[in-house]
């Protein structure tokens, strides 16, 4: 963390949960910081935030909070008390951090410092990464919060696009796309995602002689070692078909540079890097997502050409291997896809964001 804890900053940046909340609040503080301004997080206790924040280097209060479920339960009785408290907690938080501007990126702990800025009357600025608006924006803007968007039509009043921050690496990649063979990334979230998993390994067999396609597999670390073992089984002599197989990968953006094509959800960060450096993608929304929000995402990057879509339930072998070879056989496609893609990204997502910001505080 920068030195002593701040008494006075110039925004309040609240929210996370996940890495699709804290990943682009990360990036706009880095921007703010870069200008000179002084930068606080307000997370909960039960997400992400309270170990990448400290580990990007700024200072964080926590807040208590849990997802409300959809009847009545002991654990809502219990989330409706964390949210009060979080309240309170924020008021205390705003009064002695005195900022001039509050900006919430969705999450537990957004909708507590979103309210506790309106009502001491603090300019408030909420950030929305997906093509469905969470909770906690929506009601922030009921509120009077000023709205941006990373995705054009996302439905909030009087909104402002700038885009879904990304860290540098990303903003700033040039992709040099490998044709021979032409490499698939396939990668669910920072767990993984099964079906996914089950539809790559599974195209193994048809894959399996193929020379003109490469697979680097992303499966998530609770997954790999029955991913491994599956592989193994699936595995036999002669076979010419490159396919790596990693838990995790700490550098997506090179990945992202050699990739063809991409093979993979649609939350609001990964759409965010796919139309940031122009990756070509088959989008699998993950089912039951709050609002149907990577559904939305999906739709939104089909529409402009930049993406296919497959369900979940539609996502087995048969279909995959389908759509990725029909992919890969139409380079002229790819091509378009890439620049329908590029179309939509804002490598410059968080000057403009931050750009926002600053023209929404008070007192200069």
């Amino acid at each position: 963390m920068r030195g002593v804890v701040r008494t006075d900053v110039f925004a309040l940046l609240a929210g996370g949960g996940t890495g699709g909340h804290t990943y682009p609040a990360i990036a706009v503080a880095q921007e703010l910081e870069r200008r000179g301004r002084a930068v606080r997080f307000v997370g909960a206790t039960r997400g992400i935030e309270g170990r990448v924040v400290p580990a990007a280097g700024f200072e964080i209060d926590l807040l208590p909070g849990r997802g409300l479920e959809r009847r009545f339960t002991v654990k809502n009785v219990a989330a409706i008390w964390d949210a009060c408290s979080a309240v309170v907690r924020a008021l205390a938080i705003v009064r002695r951090t005195r900022p001039r501007v509050v900006v919430g990126f969705g999450g537990y702990a957004s909708f507590p410092c979103v309210l506790a800025a309106r009502l001491m009357r603090v300019p408030v600025v909420v950030h929305e990464q997906d093509a469905a608006p969470g909770l906690a924006n929506r009601m922030g803007v009921w509120i009077g919060a000023r709205p941006a968007v990373s995705l054009p039509d996302t439905p909030l009043p009087q909104a402002t696009l700038t885009g879904n921050p990304v860290r540098a690496a990303f903003a700033d990649l040039e992709r040099h796309p490998q044709t021979a063979p032409a490499l698939v990334a396939v990668f669910g979230g920072a767990q993984g995602a099964r079906t996914i998993n089950r539809a790559a390994l599974g195209c193994y067999d048809a894959w399996r002689s193929r020379t003109d396609l490469a697979v680097h597999h992303v499966c998530g670390p609770r997954n790999l070692e029955a991913c491994t073992a599956e592989l193994a089984a699936a595995h036999r002599a002669g076979d010419t078909l490159e396919y790596a197989l990693v838990g995790y990968e700490e550098r997506m953006d090179l990945l992202y540079s050699r990739a063809r094509l991409a093979v993979c959800r649609s939350g609001a960060g990964t759409i965010a890097e796919l139309t940031a450096v122009g990756l070509p993608a088959v989008l699998v929304p993950l089912p039951g997502a709050p609002s149907d929000h990577q559904a939305r995402n999906a739709q939104t990057l089909e529409r402009a050409g930049a993406a296919v879509m497959l369900r979940d339930d539609e996502c087995d072998p048969a279909r995959l291997d389908k759509v990725v070879s029909e992919l890969l056989g139409a380079p002229d496609r790819l091509e378009r896809m890439g620049r329908a893609a590029r179309g939509l990204g804002r490598p410059d997502a968080a000057a403009r964001l931050a750009d926002l910001v600053e023209e929404h505080a008070g007192g200069g």
